[in-house]
């Protein structure tokens, strides 16, 4: 408790005359009124911090909320909007087959070289979307994460080397999409 400079010794003026008990408890009464006053100030403080906090509390959760819900949203438009991409690069493929299949007297040679030309545009459609072949030449180690062996063959190689692919496998962005079935040599 602060002292009243009425009651304190070393601020009180200076006279001989002792202060009467209602002095003092007038002077205590005032220092309990000052000490209170300064409680009831600190605490409308504490309050309007406190307020503060909260609306900066809700405000942030809600723009987390917010970010979350939006984050969402973009994952699935990147979603949907990838199948579309990848959708559209293979219409050129398909128009290419309907219109050599609407040929009614195309000759032999006419119809590979449409073939190879939709494969060519199959081919680039596919490396464009990241989907990569998997093709392991002949005597090349075989690699489990990227083929599967389809069977052990007597061969005049070192064995666990590709012998023959018999299908093409595929990645996609680094992850084996279907691995390349091949068969290996086996030991001698």
């Amino acid at each position: 408790m602060s002292q009243n400079p009425h009651t304190d010794p070393a601020t009180r003026p200076a006279t001989d005359e002792p202060m009467s008990p209602e002095e003092i408890m007038a002077a205590e009464a005032a220092n309990e009124a000052d000490a209170l006053a300064a409680l009831n100030l600190e605490l409308s403080t504490v309050k309007a911090q406190n307020a503060d906090l909260a609306d900066q509390f809700l405000r942030a959760k809600a723009e987390a909320e917010n970010a979350r819900r939006r984050a969402e949203e973009e994952v699935s438009k990147a979603r949907k909007f990838a199948v579309e991409s990848f959708a559209d690069s293979l219409l050129a493929v398909a128009d290419s087959l309907e219109a050599g299949l609407s040929l009614q007297e195309a000759t032999r040679e006419q119809l590979r070289e449409g073939s190879e030309a939709t494969l060519k545009q199959l081919k680039s459609a596919l490396e464009r979307h990241k989907v990569l072949e998997i093709n392991p030449a002949p005597a090349a180690k075989f690699d489990p994460h990227q083929h599967q062996a389809i069977s052990m063959v007597p061969a005049e190689q070192e064995a666990n080397t590709i012998v023959a692919v018999l299908q093409k496998g595929y990645l996609i962005a680094d992850r084996v999409l279907r691995p390349a079935l091949v068969t290996v040599a086996a030991p001698k």
